[in-house]
């Protein structure tokens, strides 16, 4: 499970129509995966710290939606759909798109937008009262509209701040790509590809009711100084386009594995084709196939830590449980940076059933949570890994953890409550129990349950 994982819950995430907060919206499920949030990471960092952001405190998500978006939500939460990453043509695109979006981050922009919500809001009880008393002064019609229109006064006082906002984020985003010597021009070519979707969905409808400001007149404003940046920026490392490819393969070999073969035909011996083939036959439950071709990697590229994490991914899915677990060793002696590299090799160790095997999957799950302690996934298989020990008190905690990192409250309550009994009162553990059983009243209390991240997520800038 290692290579591309869902996480245990979705989080509600704006559409790409005006402002619905991201908990009236459809609800889209995040993917994780340790390569692509690494090349991300790297693409990001340079441009964060040239934007005095801390690159640590940037957190990366990917959202299996197959349209041309990105936004940031919540703070420095920067979302990117897989259907922006897969239909990249450089990676100049996606650096310019992160550039962008950083500019969200660094003008404040979440909380300008919530700040606007308000001014629309207050638009529109304006217009809304006004029509009441048109038809209480006996103009029905006249009042009817009045009322109908206080949606579209709300939505014309957001955008007047919206297209502020997308103007100097882009202008943000320039000097970025300026200051850190990256070219320019994928932000530019993005926005073209922006345009052509316009032309083709939304022909007809009102400009001012979209999300972002019209891409023609951006791109125009655009063009120019990004063609200034790119002509004395020199060329980008050959690194990112491989890391590009590597990534758009394994996106494409997960989500689209009965078309991989279209994209990357048999004829096509390059690795990303190679490694695209090897995730869709493993999709598609051809085992047979998929080893064949992940050992054909590991063979040209023996440190390549993520080649070694798919080996070991196939094999746990197939239920080689025992075998799958030298290649998730391998993994994460080659890569120790990332907390799904642990996560898969315990997971692996906890299905062996053994006392020593849980004792170490217990270890290396305090390295992954170390690394990042509201994973979820990783607490529920430290409970696991507890149980399995025969330490009940302390899997419990570890569940009440796991639901509380997703936002499941009442069963972060439940098992919080029950940990409490059993752990001896005023140790780290009990008080941790006690915490959490607090927090999680309250949110009930307040009515509030589901994902407790995407709680937060009410206001998204593009």
């Amino acid at each position: 499970m290692g290579v591309f994982k869902r996480l245990p819950h979705v989080v509600a995430l704006a559409a790409a129509l005006l402002f619905v907060p991201l908990l009236s919206a459809n609800a889209q499920s995040l993917v994780r995966d340790a390569e692509i949030e690494t090349t991300l990471k790297k693409y990001g960092k340079p441009l964060f710290e040239a934007g005095g952001l801390n690159p640590d405190e940037v957190n990366i998500y990917i959202v299996n939606d197959n349209s041309l978006n990105a936004f940031v939500s919540g703070g420095q939460n920067m979302f990117f759909h897989t259907g922006l990453l897969i239909k990249a043509e450089t990676p100049q695109e996606i650096l310019g798109v992160m550039a962008h979006e950083a500019g969200h981050i660094i003008g404040g922009h979440n909380i300008t937008r919530t700040q606007a919500m308000g001014s629309a809001q207050g638009s529109s009880w304006i217009a809304l009262g006004l029509g009441v008393l048109a038809v209480a002064a006996g103009a029905p019609d006249a009042g009817i509209a009045l009322m109908a229109s206080s949606q579209q006064a709300a939505a014309l006082t957001f955008f007047k701040y919206t297209r502020i906002e997308e103007s100097s984020a882009d202008q943000t985003g320039l000097r970025l790509l300026e200051q850190t010597g990256i070219p320019a021009d994928g932000l530019v070519s993005f926005m073209e590809k922006i345009r052509v979707s316009e032309v083709m969905s939304t022909m007809r409808q009102d400009p001012y009711y979209r999300t972002h400001p019209e891409t023609g007149p951006r791109i125009g404003a655009l063009r120019h100084r990004a063609e200034t940046i790119t002509a004395k920026s020199a060329p980008l490392s050959p690194d990112y386009q491989r890391e590009l490819d590597m990534m758009q393969a394994k996106l494409i070999g997960f989500l689209q594995p009965r078309s991989t073969y279209i994209k990357y035909p048999l004829t096509d011996l390059s690795t990303p084709a190679r490694y695209a083939r090897a995730i869709a036959a493993h999709r598609n439950h051809d085992e047979t196939a998929a080893l064949k071709e992940i050992a054909a990697l590991v063979e040209i590229e023996p440190d390549n830590p993520y080649f070694e994490e798919l080996f070991g991914q196939i094999l746990f899915e197939n239920g080689k449980f025992e075998d799958s677990i030298p290649h998730h060793r391998k993994a994460l002696e080659l890569s120790t940076k990332h907390s799904l590299l642990y996560v898969n090799l315990a997971q692996s160790l906890i299905s062996l059933k053994t006392k020593e095997a849980n004792e170490e999957a217990e270890t290396l799950l305090h390295q992954a949570l170390i690394l990042e302690p509201d994973n979820g996934y990783a607490w529920q298989q430290m409970s696991f890994a507890l149980g399995a020990l025969g330490r009940n008190a302390e899997a419990e905690l570890a569940t009440a953890e796991s639901a509380y990192a997703i936002g499941d409250y009442v069963r972060a309550n439940v098992f919080a409550s029950r940990a409490k009994e059993d752990l001896a009162e005023s140790t780290p553990k009990w008080r941790r129990a006690d915490d959490i059983s607090a927090i999680t009243q309250v949110q009930m209390r307040s009515g509030r349950q589901g994902n407790r991240f995407s709680q937060q997520l009410t206001v998204t800038a593009h």
